[in-house]
């Protein structure tokens, strides 16, 4: 039976518009991304190109095309965040924080710590919301599974990880396997599979709805310290002080690629989103970029005096960033390889590094006690966060871009919102709330 599109959903970071179709009596999603969309795009010769390209989507459909595409350059039109201003401070934990993380949007956040427990809060009223208890060592590495924001991952020092209902705070399962402590995880962008990365030297495949292990990934020869699903959550990335990085099959648990060239630790690894390409960072003081297909290092970025601590690409993949023990972050456009910007100002190392959903403001946390907001564009401090007295290592921002989150050593979490952000971010009508439904076809 032909496929019949049903409706079209709009996808503003990274631009793309996502079909909703009817095959055999399922309903199934196709996403067509626009990762170059820029302001100053001809519409009609894009709206031709996708007619030509994309045989779900027929002439008569130009219209309403037409408004989907021209409300994504409304967005990126839209007036940019320059400053913000402290909203809240939480006590989070008595003991030292390990992370926090946003879910997608925006009204909840975790904070993991020493104190062996996550905390779940909410970011508008700075209330905490429950505590999930039960691991016996610290909690290390915690995530939720944007972008649906149902469930919560912690792993922890206790060598285990647990799977919780972010909505209930109660404990699916208790995912058991890892020889030493767990320091990193992911969940897939498909919510069906969790990632850990362990002091042991493998990473570990788990199963969503089973809690059961589908696969160890054995190959690195020290700790696994980052990993990262691709978009489609086919493969893995994962980074190791064994100075590798490497490609797996998350279907099979097979290594695919060895990125192999870092003279030291890897720190940091990352895919861009359209899964072409890798970042990773090392101790050695360079980042470098990948070939996905290939495993092949395409280039080598030097310039920072001191070790690379983060590096991340904005959310459309054209640009990236490294953020260094030098104090200074250096911007690269993806495509180029050119360096943009070399940000210069704190005063100490930065350990962490974050884009904002348009790729526009950078973030970045420091041991200086402060965190930064750089204009992209212009390479500029915009504004300093202050207020921490001691260093940050934790910072990101909401899927909408006007909340910032800073965690520090000072055990405080401080919540950051933008001075021009919406008077209701979350409530029903708000940008965080608004299911991006733009047109249905029940024709």
């Amino acid at each position: 039976m032909a496929a019949k599109l049903k409706k079209f959903l709009l996808r503003y970071y990274p631009p793309g518009i996502i079909l909703q179709y009817e095959r055999d009596g399922a309903m199934k999603q196709k996403p067509i991304d626009l990762l170059d969309l820029t302001p100053d795009v001809d519409v009609e010769v894009l709206l031709s190109q996708i007619i030509r390209q994309e045989p779900l989507i027929s002439e008569n459909r130009r219209p309403a095309l037409r408004q989907l595409i021209n409300r994504l350059i409304d967005k990126m039109l839209e007036q940019q965040h320059h400053s913000f201003t402290l909203f809240k401070v939480l006590r989070a934990h008595i003991l030292p924080l390990t992370n926090c993380a946003f879910n997608k949007s925006g009204d909840r956040f975790i904070t993991g710590s020493y104190d062996r427990t996550c905390k779940v809060w909410n970011t508008f009223t700075g209330e905490e919301i429950f505590t999930l208890e039960g691991h016996k060592n610290v909690v290390y590495a915690i995530a939720f599974n944007n972008p649906y924001g149902d469930k919560i991952v912690t792993g922890s020092f206790d060598k285990t990880c647990k799977l919780w209902d972010a909505y209930t705070g109660q404990l699916y399962y208790t995912l058991k396997g890892h020889q030493t402590e767990i320091v990193c995880l992911s969940f897939n962008p498909q919510s069906t599979i969790i990632a850990t990365g362990s002091m042991d030297n493998t990473a570990k495949l788990w199963d969503v709805e089973t809690g059961q292990e589908r696969a160890t990934l054995q190959g690195h020869r020290a700790e696994i310290v980052s990993l990262g699903f691709n978009t489609g959550g086919d493969l893995i990335v994962t980074g190791s002080f064994d100075h590798d990085s490497r490609l797996w099959d998350v279907r099979t648990g097979q290594c695919v690629h060895v990125l192999s060239g870092h003279r030291g630790e890897v720190s940091s690894t990352q895919f861009n989103y359209a899964g072409t390409l890798v970042v990773s960072g090392s101790i050695d003081c360079t980042s470098r970029l990948w070939d996905v297909r290939s495993g092949r290092c395409l280039s080598v970025k030097q310039g920072h005096t001191d070790e690379v601590l983060d590096v991340a690409f904005d959310s459309a993949g054209t640009k990236f960033v490294s953020a260094s023990a030098d104090g200074t972050a250096r911007l690269y456009h993806t495509l180029t390889g050119v360096c943009n910007h070399t940000l210069v100002g704190h005063e100490g190392e930065i350990s962490k590094v974050a884009f904002n959903p348009q790729g526009t403001r950078l973030i970045t946390a420091s041991s200086d006690k402060t965190c930064r907001l750089w204009d992209c564009d212009t390479g500029e401090c915009l504004q300093i966060l202050e207020g921490h007295t001691d260093e940050i290592f934790s910072c990101a921002f909401n899927y909408e871009g006007d909340f910032i989150i800073t965690g520090s050593k000072d055990n405080t979490c401080r919540i950051w919102k933008a001075l021009t952000a919406s008077s209701q971010p979350g409530v029903p009508g708000g940008p965080g709330a608004r299911p991006q439904t733009a047109f249905s076809y029940n024709d």
